[in-house]
């Protein structure tokens, strides 16, 4: 057995299975070191992947390369394209999984991945010599050297379980916390602060009436996360059920407020805006009689349900009462009740934009370690930190994604610019490029860098190219086929658009609010006659083909105008910043500018311009300093 790595990665949740697989495919000897090698990937709270803006980061993660979007489709019982009733910048992919299937595919990835191997054990400390990290050390008085280390422990570093008045150290419900890293890591120049998430009660599903609950379907269509074809399961798919609460609930959680660890002190800490407690909504939203709860299935076979929307770290006994209000839970019995956990992160402006810390030479941090909060968010930073940790071993270029290339781009550099006060959640409506940023062309963004870096394997690059040379066989029959009035006005009329006076191009038509390419195509193929010419009809009937296209040509305004704005931003990014060394000297900027300035050093003018604090007529200032 060795003891000397390239890259240790610590912590095997969804940010260091990510990493860990990227960096060993990238070719770097990489050891995982896990607490339990049975809950690798584990989820610790919904078993679910993907949803608002959360599917674009896991659609992004397979198109470089990466491997959640893969698991999911071999572990997903329900799939839905949530957003549909909006444009296609919104559409956004959501899976339910079987949670044990899902760490059995991960393990099975790891444990087929050349370069990659596995320790449980418990790191206690890192080893630094020069302000560079040379290793790190176990519970168990083991010594691992490296020349990286990537950080991603979760809600692990000191983290603490509450139920009620009744609290105890733990990482997950029945795990252990580690208490060791933290101070050494804020001695090392990482501010930290705690952060506080959540987790609802599992219910037997034998003991629910669904007779009392609204069911919801998946959907069976083409859609997935993995632009890989083959990439499927023949899992038993299954429904989730909606319920809702109502005022005897609210009033059994209101009566109890002064036993909840939020409201009488117990946690101080900050918990997410966006997936808030039950006692935080009755709170919050007072005026509100009832809300939307979401029975979820945890797996194809298990009895045990997720109940989305009722997170809560009220005593056990309160979580049942108020449970039992609701008429479809009105005999339910709970595996085990909800509860809250607090833990440490650090402060993620002292990070690069390569997740490599400031401080200290060879370190990254990924995942909620950063302040964010989410599965698809700690995989989209992991896969970050693993691939530029290997870069920087083998002096490779920085690997880094724009704002305008991918969510991921987004979320860093929210991250290491703005810094977090609160759990860091993605939605669409951060991503200024949205339109650039859809679900169905992540493949067409990514893909290509993922070649180039070495982790989309030639697999993927045949089916890439297979769909590229499809959709422009598409362009090229929708630029020149030319369309008669009689070959599509009856067409056009059962979709309630105006009849044609005249011929014009297929493309044009597709404009059209209600006209589909799809529907085109059939009827193009029932009417033309090729006597008088040669008339190219492409072959492909693929639906997300298709479907990429006839996004394409529908928003191609849209889409153009965006790459115009996104160009003249780039202009700023490509600024360097690296010529001014100390900002306090520049008095023609505001007093918070050079503080913020002279804290975060961002790389470019771009990132300085998104900084909170710095003001226009600071930028302004910078350009003029630097002859621009």
């Amino acid at each position: 057995m060795k003891f000397n790595y390239d890259i240790i990665v610590i912590g095997a949740g969804h940010a260091g299975c990510e990493a860990a697989h990227a960096a060993a495919k990238l070719g770097s000897s990489t050891l995982l070191i896990t607490m339990d090698m049975n809950k690798i990937a584990q989820m610790s709270c919904n078993p679910a992947v993907g949803g608002i803006a959360k599917g674009q980061i896991v659609r992004e993660i397979d198109a470089l390369g990466g491997t959640m979007g893969t698991v999911t489709d071999r572990s997903s019982i329900q799939f839905r394209l949530l957003n549909r009733s909006k444009g296609p910048a919104m559409w956004s992919p959501r899976s339910q999984c079987d949670r044990t299937e899902f760490i059995r595919q991960w393990r099975n990835v790891l444990d087929e991945t050349d370069n990659l191997y596995i320790w449980q054990d418990t790191v206690t400390r890192l080893n630094i010599s020069d302000g560079r990290v040379t290793g790190v050390e176990t519970a168990l008085g083991v010594a691992f050297s490296c020349q990286a280390v990537v950080l991603t422990a979760g809600t692990f570093l000191n983290g603490l379980l509450h139920v009620g008045q009744v609290h105890w150290p733990g990482g997950r419900i029945s795990e252990p916390a580690s208490n060791q890293l933290t101070q050494q890591i804020v001695a090392l120049g990482h501010p930290s602060e705690r952060m506080k998430t959540g987790t609802p009660v599992r219910i037997d599903s034998r003991t629910i009436d669904f007779a009392q609950t609204v069911e919801q379907k998946g959907e069976t269509d083409f859609h997935r996360f993995s632009f890989l074809p083959f990439e499927r399961n023949n899992l038993t798919q299954r429904s989730c059920y909606i319920v809702y609460t109502n005022p005897a609930v609210h009033d059994v959680l209101r009566d109890a407020l002064p036993r909840s660890p939020l409201y009488n002190g117990q946690i101080t800490s900050i918990g997410p805006r966006y997936c808030p407690s039950i006692e935080s909504k009755i709170v919050t939203f007072a005026d509100k009689t009832e809300h939307q709860l979401f029975i979820e299935p945890e797996g194809a076979q298990t009895n045990e349900c997720y109940l989305n929307g009722f997170s809560s770290s009220l005593p056990w006994d309160v979580q049942i009462e108020a449970l039992s209000k609701i008429p479809a839970l009105r005999n339910a019995h709970i595996y085990r009740p909800g509860y809250a956990i607090e833990y440490d992160f650090f402060d993620p402006t002292h990070l690069y934009p390569t997740l490599r810390s400031k401080h200290v030479d060879g370190l990254y941090l990924a995942g909620q370690v950063n302040g964010t909060t989410g599965y698809e968010e700690a995989a989209g930073q992991g896969l970050v930190a693993g691939v530029n940790a290997h870069n920087e071993i083998y002096h490779l270029p920085e690997f880094t994604l724009s704002r305008d290339q991918a969510y991921i781009g987004v979320l860093i550099d929210d991250l290491v610019t703005k810094g977090v006060d609160e759990p860091y959640r993605m939605f669409t409506s951060r991503a200024e490029h949205r339109i650039l940023l859809r679900q169905d062309n992540a493949d067409q963004r990514l893909t290509p860098i993922g070649l180039k870096l070495g982790l989309a394997d030639t697999c993927r690059e045949g089916y890439f190219r297979h769909k590229m040379h499809q959709i422009e066989s598409l362009r090229k029959f929708f630029d020149t086929y030319t369309v008669k009035p009689d070959m599509v006005n009856d067409y056009l009329q059962s979709v309630n658009e105006s009849p044609l006076r005249q011929s014009c191009r297929l493309r044009d038509l597709i404009t059209r609010p209600n006209v589909t390419c799809k529907a085109l195509m059939e009827v193009v193929a029932r009417s033309f006659d090729d006597e008088n010419g040669n008339v190219f009809m492409p072959d492909t009937d693929e639906p997300d083909v298709v479907e990429a296209f006839e996004i394409e040509v529908k928003y191609a305004g849209y889409i153009e105008r965006e790459k115009l704005l996104a160009d003249k931003i780039h202009r700023l990014e490509d600024i360097s910043l690296s010529s001014i060394s100390d900002y306090e000297a520049i008095h023609q900027i505001s007093t918070e500018a050079r503080q913020k300035l002279s804290r975060i050093r961002p790389a470019t003018i771009g990132q300085a311009s998104r900084i909170p604090g710095v003001s226009p007529s600071d930028i302004q200032v910078l350009l003029l300093l630097l002859g621009r």
